[in-house]
């Protein structure tokens, strides 16, 4: 059994010139893949395995993350079958000058644990024991079942 807090990951990024568009916001390219590895980074510390995409449910662009502006990931395993993760992954834009701090993007990545020979293998139970654990796997099942904005 692994705790849900033990897949839990948060990155943190200023958004460049090179990944922003015409507009000076982020690409929402590049915030995909930020998102993609940031579910990479979860689902292995869960599986403690390599693992693949299989899924991206779908992707909610909340707010534009701005040029300058820092871009913060986090990620966690809160739901399991017997090969694959569910992954809850959110982007937030922190500008510290102004003390603003505001959602951006949100996503349910779906990923399969592999062995070395990339084939696909059990992952262990998911086990929920603190309140803020409770919390998270709530709020990305709440999240999940919600219909698109």
């Amino acid at each position: 059994m692994v705790r849900l807090i033990d897949s839990y990951t948060e990155t943190s990024e200023v958004v460049m010139p090179d990944a922003t568009n015409n507009l000076g916001r982020a690409l929402g390219g590049w915030v995909l893949h930020r998102m993609d590895l940031g579910g990479v980074v979860a689902a292995r510390r869960f599986a403690r395995s390599q693992v693949v995409t299989a899924s991206i449910e779908r992707v909610d662009f909340h707010a534009p993350i701005d040029l300058g502006d820092i871009a913060v990931l986090t990620a966690y395993v809160y739901d399991t079958g017997e090969t694959s993760m569910q992954v809850r992954v959110d982007v937030t834009a922190e500008r510290p000058s102004e003390g603003v701090e505001r959602e951006t993007a949100s996503s349910h990545l779906t990923f399969v644990a592999i062995d070395g020979e990339e084939s696909v293998q059990p992952v262990p139970e998911l086990t929920v024991e603190t309140d803020e654990e409770r919390r998270l796997r709530e709020a990305a099942m709440d999240a999940e079942s919600s219909p698109v904005p």
